[in-house]
């Protein structure tokens, strides 16, 4: 009984002190940046967009649309003649939502069938084969240091846009603990590509 106490003890401790480091400090922050790979050039002449989650079909959910958001600006800050979307289900509902904002519909192409970051980087490639001119890379924060690899892996030569997707939502408490599930999921995929030789 005495042993089960300390136990639960310990265990409770440990919960304590995860929830100070969540909601207190900038572990967070520095967690990202560390998932995050470097801000390249906001200009070149395709721009690839990676999906990520969706709300219901033909809604994005809330990092496919700050995706597509901030595509849309890169898009009218830049020179780009061409976006590439990529993601199962959700690129056609990220390329029209680009399309209402002003990127004209027959610059977008929608790769709708990859269903990882490693499948976004494959299938991209096989669009881009034999074409040349700067790609740059547009996805979430924490996780364009492993897209960056995987597409570079892949054969694809860009930079990378990683935009504020995490750093922007642990400035609320509440998006907190989601966030670091988030960072934890992305980090054991890191782990993941790198023991298989994907990035």
């Amino acid at each position: 009984m005495r042993v089960a106490g300390r136990a639960l003890y310990r265990f409770a401790a440990l919960l304590g002190l995860l929830h100070i480091l969540i909601t207190v400090t900038p572990v967070l922050g520095w967690w990202t940046s560390a998932l995050s790979s470097p801000w390249g050039p906001n200009d070149g002449d395709t721009l690839i967009v990676l999906g990520s989650d969706q709300t219901a079909p033909g809604v994005p959910g809330i990092s496919s649309y700050w995706r597509s958001f901030y595509a849309v600006l890169v898009w009218r800050g830049g020179h780009f003649h061409r976006v590439i979307v990529t993601g199962k289900d959700v690129a056609g509902s990220m390329r029209d939502f680009m399309a209402a904002e002003g990127v004209p519909r027959d610059a977008i192409t929608v790769e709708n069938a990859a269903n990882s970051t490693r499948e976004n980087a494959l299938f991209t490639a096989r669009v881009l084969k034999g074409e040349f001119g700067r790609n740059v890379l547009l996805t979430s924060d924490y996780h364009s240091q492993r897209a960056l690899r995987a597409f570079r892996t892949a054969g694809v030569t860009l930079t990378a846009l990683p935009y504020p997707d995490a750093r922007k939502r642990i400035n609320s408490l509440m998006n907190r603990w989601d966030i670091f599930c988030v960072l934890s999921l992305e980090t054991a995929k890191t782990v993941y590509y790198r023991a298989r030789g994907w990035t």
